[in-house]
């Protein structure tokens, strides 16, 4: 490994020692001095972002992509007012999850502690970088931030503000490291830096998590593409269905959270798709369908590609369904497990899709954007996992921490015949 990252590398493991014993109050006066340094420097966040915007339309990034990667005062509030949310949560850590009394006297208890150092591996999105430092460090841990290089003037600029703010206060300015380099090296120093980062967490697209996944040495909690569908049932509530397939695809549709299919049941399908379709083509929103739907209209044909799809982008893959069984079936098929949602009247059909559909979140009459950290409470979210151990679903505080066995006893010696007391240990 090289000097450069050893050298942060290190930095963040002696700062998360440093930092996981602290109690909350500290921790939450950094957060407020974070947000008030990001507020304060906004110009200058703003400036370091347009180079990195400027190189993006040089190379031809799509203005969905752009989107993300755009920082602007407004979004520079909102990500400081974020910070605040995250100082004003709960802080997990010491948090008892579970507590007993043994029948040999042994007091037992499994509490809440920080994971250590977190590598944070994602793309063209700035504010991931204030969001995941703030998450980690009111939950104890050291973060080390290896965003895309089309991000970096960003980034750095971020990381920056954030430190200066930490030095001036209990929490060590080192629990926020940027990984250095912009090359695809940088990336696999992180991924193979086991023993110094305890845990890594993509956020990105698929190709970035799949080669996190099966290159990387540290342990990796998966989040997962976000192919989210909303099945319009035959008890569906047709005018509320369209505003929450609308809402669902284009409210912003460069997030994860966002539709990128909808299926529609046969029994409705006359009355539906071709509301459906004219009011996606207002919001701008190419249907990609199938050879139903494009009996109801003018479409682009759906191929196996485009079901598979997380679009990120004013496009939306479409089909006509037999059944709610039908539905379920091409979800199972065809979905990242992340967000599905169903339009319904019916609540035995409304159990049935809740029942039946394996995925981090399922939506009853409701848009598949409300799967978010913040929107479920949480304060600013680390990611969406899709995957099934530890964490599940938008991760806040709580999946950020692992947990430590604390047994007491009063001289308690194992034994072969049982436990002997020898005696008290103090007092």
């Amino acid at each position: 490994m090289s000097e450069e990252f050893l050298k942060v590398a290190h930095a963040a493991r002696e700062a998360a020692a440093e930092l996981a014993p602290l109690p909350r109050a500290p921790k939450d006066r950094a957060l407020r001095a974070i947000a008030d340094a990001l507020v304060a420097h906004a110009a200058e966040l703003v400036e370091a972002n347009a180079e990195d915007v400027e190189r993006a339309r040089a190379q031809g990034t799509s203005e969905s992509m752009i989107d993300r990667l755009r920082l602007d005062e407004a979004r520079i509030g909102a990500i400081a007012e974020a910070v605040r949310q995250v100082a004003d949560l709960p802080d997990p850590v010491g948090e008892v999850v579970r507590g007993s009394t043994l029948p040999n006297g042994l007091e037992l208890r499994q509490v809440r502690v920080p994971l250590g150092v977190i590598g944070i591996i994602y793309e063209g999105r700035p504010n991931v970088t204030v969001d995941a430092a703030a998450l980690c460090l009111k939950s104890g841990n050291a973060v080390l931030l290896r965003g895309s290089s089309s991000a970096y003037s960003s980034n750095a600029a971020l990381v920056r503000v954030m430190q200066d703010a930490l030095a001036a206060t209990q929490v060590p300015a080192g629990a926020v490291q940027l990984v250095p380099g912009q090359t695809r090296e940088s990336v696999k120093e992180l991924m193979r830096a086991r023993g110094l980062v305890d845990v890594l967490i993509p956020r990105g697209g698929a190709s970035l998590i799949n080669s996190v996944v099966e290159e990387s040495t540290v342990p990796v909690i998966e989040t997962g593409v976000g192919n989210c569908h909303v099945y319009v049932d035959a008890e569906a509530d047709l005018d509320l269905a369209v505003q929450i397939l609308v809402n669902s695809k284009a409210q912003r549709p460069s997030v994860c959270n966002a539709a990128e299919t909808f299926l529609v049941h046969a029994g409705v399908a006359d009355a539906f798709v071709p509301r459906a379709l004219r009011a996606l083509a207002e919001a701008g929103v190419t249907v990609h369908g199938d050879e139903r739907i494009a009996g109801y209209g003018e479409v682009v044909p759906a191929t196996e590609e485009d079901f598979q799809a997380e679009y990120l982008s004013l496009d939306i893959a479409a089909a006509v369904v037999g059944s709610l069984e039908e539905a379920v079936a091409h979800i199972r098929r065809y979905g990242s497990g992340h967000t599905d949602a169903i339009v319904t009247r019916s609540q035995p059909a409304a159990r049935r899709f809740v029942a039946l559909v394996d995925s981090a979140a399922v939506a009853v009459n409701a848009s598949t954007r409300f799967t978010d950290g913040g929107e479920f409470g949480f304060g600013a979210e680390i990611g969406i996992s899709t995957q099934k151990l530890h964490a599940r679903g938008p991760m806040g505080l709580p999946e950020l921490t692992s947990t430590k066995w604390i047994y007491t006893g009063e001289g308690h010696l194992r034994t072969s015949e049982g436990t002997v007391v020898a005696g008290p240990a103090c007092g």
